[in-house]
């Protein structure tokens, strides 16, 4: 599943499918840094990445911002002094999406 970050996010409303386990089984190896979160009984896929300082934090922050609005698909990030936490799920689903893994695969790309 390497060519995750070819796809493009297709547009996904409430009722949509979640991923099933197996899918996220076949998923999973092209995003291997990226843990499986769940919180309030919604999972999310989840990846902090390291930076030198704020400066660097930031930009990546940016970075994540312009695919999501490329894509029309939205993270939750958290940027902090050396470090950028970003968390993907689909909130129209509460729950995982092809989507997410789609924007996980490119946000690895940004690094």
């Amino acid at each position: 599943m390497k060519d995750l970050r070819k796809r493009k996010c297709e547009a996904c409303r409430a009722g949509a499918p979640m991923v099933t386990d197996e899918e996220i089984e076949k998923f999973k190896p092209a995003i291997p840094d990226w843990g499986i979160l769940e919180i309030d009984g919604v999972k999310r896929l989840v990846r902090v990445f390291k930076f030198k300082n704020f400066i660097e934090a930031l930009e990546f922050t940016n970075k994540v911002g312009t695919i999501a609005e490329e894509e029309g698909h939205h993270p939750s990030i958290l940027t902090e002094w050396g470090k950028v936490t970003v968390s993907w799920w689909t909130h129209a689903i509460e729950g995982l999406h092809i989507n997410d893994f789609i924007m996980a695969s490119k946000t690895d790309a940004l690094v």
